[in-house]
């Protein structure tokens, strides 16, 4: 068996070996297993059942990433994405008011696309068209927009009619245990501790279980029914006109996010050429469409590539049989969907604000220097969670670079497809 694993894997060529690989994917596995808990929550809101996207969450996840190790030989894992899920419910179905049906229908469509795009060769054209600034502000915007969630989750905001927004009641327990697991989850992050999500987001379940303040339904028992969101999207309604911008927006977020996180965790690993590029991309890239489309069909949103994949790299990690642990462990995750309706939302509101300020990182790197660059990532990062909808946010975006780049002089900065993208969101704003 080592042997096979040795030949399909090529272990000794990247300076691996059997036991340093099933570190990595526990590791890997650890960092990221929160989604099967957060992501049935969020989408749950939706008018999604609970255990249905519980059991499409585990299976698209390691369906993916079974995908990304044995066929892209990559220790990158995948799942239902954070930011992704949330404008699937907040945005799409309870902002838009479509039925959630055709979101994901919207989601199935974006996926087709971006299994088109993984396949033919401007794929990489695409994902350079879009300035570096405005993916670093999509995925600030989208960490502050998941932060106003875990805060109003919690009970730690609440909507004012004076202010939009104000404090809510900090001295409830929902408030007071949010804030405790979230502050657990970054210390132990800062002490380097696997599993710090889990970890704490199972630390205030049990105290909030204690103070009387949660329920508790047991640990493992058989998968849940996965029948009421299987095959369940409705295709044709995503298709109409207004749903348009919905189908890009996922489409863009996705492609991105994806690519970034792909080059950062190879890069880490030390698995780019002389020339900075990802060998086998088109792999890697057909890992993460395939299972969004995979994804929808059992019922959940977009799946991608988890940044958390750089702790299984860290752990030493550098081929995909790091990645079909992490697989074979979200599989047995589908008898744990008792313990998953035990953490309530005060729990999963914690790792969602820890999620939320890992993301916000990213305008660290924006060019300040340059104002035509800067404005428009300030106008994307605050307009995504303040109109509480991440295609708007894109919008705007889009169209204050384009409109900053044209009137300083420097047009030729912007690309052929993002003054394309910048016209349909306006497009969309002044008729739709």
């Amino acid at each position: 068996m080592t042997e096979k694993l040795e030949r399909w894997f090529r272990l000794s060529e990247r300076g691996s070996d059997v036991r340093t690989e099933v570190t990595a994917g526990v590791t890997t596995f650890l960092t990221m297993v929160y989604i099967a808990f957060v992501n049935p929550q969020i989408l749950s809101e939706a008018g999604m059942p609970f255990g249905a996207v519980f059991v499409a969450t585990c299976l698209a996840a390691a369906f993916a990433t079974l995908v990304m190790g044995l066929y892209a030989n990559y220790p990158i894992a995948l799942a239902p994405g954070m930011g992704l899920n949330a404008f699937f419910t907040y945005g799409v179905v309870l902002g838009l008011g479509y039925e959630w049906e055709v979101a994901l229908g919207a989601v199935f469509v974006s996926g087709v696309l971006f299994v088109t795009l993984s396949i033919l060769p401007v794929r990489r054209w695409i994902i350079d068209a879009i300035p570096r600034g405005q993916k670093l502000a999509i995925s600030a915007g989208i960490g502050f927009f998941l932060g106003v969630i875990a805060l109003r989750n919690a009970g730690i905001i609440q909507g004012s009619p004076a202010t939009l927004v104000t404090v809510g009641e900090l001295t409830t327990p929902p408030a007071v245990l949010a804030l405790l697991g979230f502050s657990a989850i970054a210390a132990l992050s800062a002490r380097r501790v696997p599993g710090a999500a889990i970890i704490g987001m199972l630390g205030v379940t049990v105290v909030g279980l204690v103070l009387g303040v949660s329920d508790w339904h047991g640990v493992a028992s058989l998968p849940p029914d996965p029948t009421p969101t299987l095959f369940a999207l409705d295709i044709a309604g995503a298709l109409q006109v207004g749903a348009i911008t919905v189908i890009l927006t996922f489409l863009i977020v996705d492609l991105f996010d994806t690519a970034g996180t792909l080059i950062g965790v190879a890069h880490q690993a030390d698995l780019l050429d002389e020339d900075g590029r990802l060998p086998r991309i088109q792999r890697a890239l057909l890992a993460d469409s395939t299972g969004t489309v995979a994804g929808t069909l059992l019922g959940t949103s977009s799946v991608t590539s988890y940044i958390e994949s750089a702790a299984g790299v860290g752990a030493g990690g550098r081929t995909g049989l790091t990645s079909v642990v992490v697989a074979g462990l979200f599989l047995g995750c589908l008898f744990l969907a008792p313990l998953a309706e035990s953490i309530p939302p005060f729990a999963t509101a914690a790792a969602i604000l820890y999620v939320a300020c890992l993301m916000a990182r990213a305008l660290k790197d924006v060019e300040w220097d340059d104002i035509t660059e800067s404005a428009a990532a300030v106008v994307t990062a605050i307009a995504i969670p303040l109109t509480y909808s991440i295609a708007d946010g894109i919008g705007l975006g889009f169209i204050s670079y384009v409109a900053i780049k044209v009137l300083a002089g420097r047009w030729r900065d912007c690309s052929p497809m993002l003054l394309v993208v910048a016209l349909v969101f306006a497009a969309k704003f002044i008729w739709l």
